[in-house]
């Protein structure tokens, strides 16, 4: 990671208005963050409500209460120190790896975000110590597994141990004791008062920062399959009109056109738009249906960013500390399935992109849609070619397969039957994850071929993207004339994707689309 403060400005936070690029900014690209005022007003305004509550006889669940089955338990102002610090101890129950620094960040960015909407009772301190984090690398150590998504209480804790000194965090590339950490940077452990343990662990931070940090890898992925594929096209010599505009017309779905008009513009100069140029009546259908299958995955990713960034921006405590007319009442703002039914049907989505891909790998590598050596061979009497990249493609495939089953219907009744159902947000967010690094590394072997095509065909004329594109890739991989280890070809191939090579290359991003 760079140092801190190092990538752009800093990221003024009001509670309002996050978006996943400054998400990005902060837990990848360690841009420091700053306080809006009128916002930690807010803050002030709701902690000294929940204050007025200490002495109240009014039960405030995880204020003057327990919280889960315990909700019956009295907690007394002399009871309220010990009882916060117990609460973090005990709810500290994460396993499985450490979860990566930039993900830690993302769930601390994420829940001072929304505490500054002033609805969950934070201290000022608390508030403050977040953006302190943030600002000076400490990073909790904070294991990746355990949260079911109401709430990620078995994660977030471990962020709360490291604000008290307690636990351990990463600081300048040293794991260290939260105490040492925090020692080094002239701070003093915090001493947690009425609903702030609550108020740290009582939130979906940890889930939806994997989401949103998989979401830009998602779009990213979407910009790439549209050059791989235009790229496949050349190399197959194939049919452009599914892509004329009189054709979209016909049938204007936003996420179709959009994606055909974006193609059209990849495809701008390409000799395939010449009318006389011989070639098949019609394509294989994953690749006649390319700008419909990456429309509809378009589709599932704008309601998911529509979902997931109102999820950013808004309070999700419970209870809800309501400044305004003096209340703290239960809520159920921890939720999170408004968001993860979108997730999943995106993982879905993507894992559709990666099947065509499949399907086009494939088709480059049978001649009888080619018209060129089998597995795109320069010569297939003594060199095997890309044979052995199908079950490559195929064994990633079948993993895609599998992860994308929605996960957000299996739970358990849990907490004495208190929490009988979960939405496994943090599950939908890690699988995203990994269906995007498979679906790459599908892309990746795509890219391969279309190359192989495109350099076996010679002469190839091609508009200016994808000329550009093109080099992109023989900047890094040599065409194959002789048996090879592929795998560094399919690695080279995935650093080129996953480093935004191509849409770099022909400057094809669609992130200001979005309002990324």
């Amino acid at each position: 990671m760079q140092p801190i403060g190092e990538q752009g400005g800093p990221v003024l936070l009001t509670g309002k208005g996050l978006t996943l690029s400054q998400l990005e900014a902060v837990a990848a690209g360690n841009a420091r963050v700053e306080i809006d005022d009128r916002a930690m007003e807010k803050v002030t305004e709701s902690y000294e409500l929940v204050l007025s509550y200490v002495h109240r006889d009014d039960a405030v669940y995880g204020l003057n209460r327990g919280v889960g089955l315990n909700k019956d338990r009295r907690v007394t102002p002399d009871q309220m120190e010990r009882f916060n610090r117990n609460l973090i101890r005990s709810h500290c129950a994460g396993c499985g790896p450490d979860a990566p620094e930039a993900e830690v960040r993302a769930a601390m960015l994420v829940r001072l975000n929304a505490a500054l909407s002033g609805y969950s009772g934070l201290s000022p301190a608390v508030v403050r110590r977040y953006a302190e984090f943030l600002n000076l690398g400490i990073h909790p150590v904070v294991p990746e597994l355990g949260s079911v998504g109401e709430a990620d209480i078995v994660l977030l804790p471990h962020i709360g141990l490291a604000m008290i000194g307690e636990g351990e965090v990463f600081w300048r590339g040293k794991r260290l004791s939260a105490a040492e950490a925090l020692r080094a940077n002239g701070l003093e452990p915090l001493r947690l008062g009425p609903k702030e343990s609550l108020g740290i662990v009582s939130s979906n931070a940890f889930s939806a920062g994997k989401a949103g940090l998989a979401m830009l890898s998602c779009l990213d992925l979407l910009d790439q399959a549209d050059v791989i594929y235009a790229l496949s096209l050349e190399g197959i010599r194939g049919n452009v009109w599914p892509l004329d505009p009189r054709v979209t017309a016909a049938r204007p779905e936003p996420g179709y056109a959009d994606a055909a008009a974006r193609m059209r513009r990849l495809l701008a100069g390409s000799e395939l738009w010449n009318p006389d140029l011989s070639r098949p009546l019609q394509d294989p259908i994953s690749f006649r249906s390319a700008p419909h299958i990456h429309g509809a995955a378009r589709s599932a990713f704008a309601e998911a960013l529509r979902q997931l960034s109102f999820h950013l921006n808004h309070s999700d405590d419970n209870p809800c500390v309501i400044a305004a007319d003096g209340s703290i009442v239960p809520s159920a703002h921890f939720e999170a399935l408004h968001w993860v039914l979108p997730l999943e049907h995106l993982a879905v989505a993507i894992a559709h992109v990666a099947k065509a891909s499949l399907q086009r790998i494939l088709r480059l590598g049978t001649p009888v849609f080619t018209g060129l050596p089998r597995f795109l061979s320069p010569d297939d009497t003594r060199v095997m070619g890309f044979a052995t990249l199908q079950k490559t493609a195929a064994s990633l495939m079948a993993e895609i397969r599998l992860l994308a089953q929605p996960t957000s219907l299996d739970s358990a009744s849990l907490a004495g039957d208190m929490e009988d159902l979960a939405s496994n947000a943090p599950l939908a967010a890690r699988r995203l994850h990994h269906i995007v690094t498979l679906a790459r590394q599908v892309l990746a072997v795509e890219m391969l071929h279309a190359a192989q095509a495109i350099h076996l065909r010679g002469n190839v004329r091609m508009g200016e993207p994808l000329q550009k594109a093109y080099a992109a890739v023989r900047s890094c991989i040599e065409p194959l004339e002789q048996d090879r280890v592929l795998t560094d070809d399919i690695r080279s191939a995935d650093r080129l994707i996953q480093e935004r090579g191509l849409i770099k290359a022909c400057a094809y991003s669609t992130r200001e689309e979005y309002g990324i």
